[in-house]
């Protein structure tokens, strides 16, 4: 399995490949891939970096693993394709969306039309066992997913980093939050999302920021 992303993605990760710990996770993956059933498909691990180049990013949008049923993962965070029903975080998303800009509830769940306007839809982990949460957890994605948060906030500006849960919060010491903006909230999932996800009006904080430092707004 290559490391297959878009090319300012590779230029900006070229240290990767070479460290132990990234070779080692590669094999472990493609053995998984190989003896069991795993999400998203292989082709889509990194489909989350092949939308927008580095340059051009403006949110970052961090999961923790992937769907772990079929038919719902396909490398970007809590998105699902076309035709598959709305996970329940992701439906909680789309409410908060509606509270917050008026915009009624997509047809479809693919947020793939985000990703193109410049949202990483970033999951700490990339990869899942069917039906094992949290399966490939601790086994190098971390390492690739921590340098990917560290490279934007180095290299960029003016970055909106969206971190809902304790787990993506944790995340937030990886950014300088003197070039970015990172907005915190509990997690969308229904255990939490009425502690102050609904509410958290972070689409349009987002948008009035982007604004503000001459970026187009997204349309979430």
């Amino acid at each position: 399995m290559e490391l297959k992303i878009e090319s300012s993605w590779r230029k900006a990760l070229d240290q990767l490949p070479d460290q132990k710990s990234f070779k080692d996770l590669i094999t472990f993956v493609k053995d998984e891939y190989e003896t069991t059933n795993v999400y998203p498909p292989s082709k889509e691990i990194f489909n989350a970096f092949n939308h927008s180049a580095v340059d051009s990013l403006k949110v970052v949008i961090l999961g923790q693993d992937p769907y772990h049923g079929a038919g719902q993962a396909h490398g970007l965070s809590f998105s699902v394709k076309a035709g598959v029903p709305f996970p329940p975080s992701l439906l909680n998303i789309f409410k908060e969306i509606e509270s917050d800009l008026g915009k009624s509830l997509p047809s479809n769940g693919d947020l793939t039309r985000w990703a193109e306007q410049g949202v990483l839809l970033l999951n700490s982990t990339l990869t899942v066992r069917a039906h094992q949460p949290g399966s490939h957890q601790k086994k190098g994605w971390e390492v690739f997913t921590d340098e990917v948060i560290r490279t934007i906030s180095d290299t960029r500006e003016s970055v909106v980093f969206l971190l809902w849960g304790a787990y993506a919060q944790k995340k937030s010491l990886l950014i300088d939050p003197t070039k970015h903006l990172i907005l915190k909230a509990p997690h969308p999932s229904p255990l939490s999302s009425y502690r102050g996800f609904f509410g958290c009006k972070h689409f349009s904080i987002a948008n009035e920021y982007l604004v503000k430092n001459g970026i187009d707004p997204i349309e979430w």
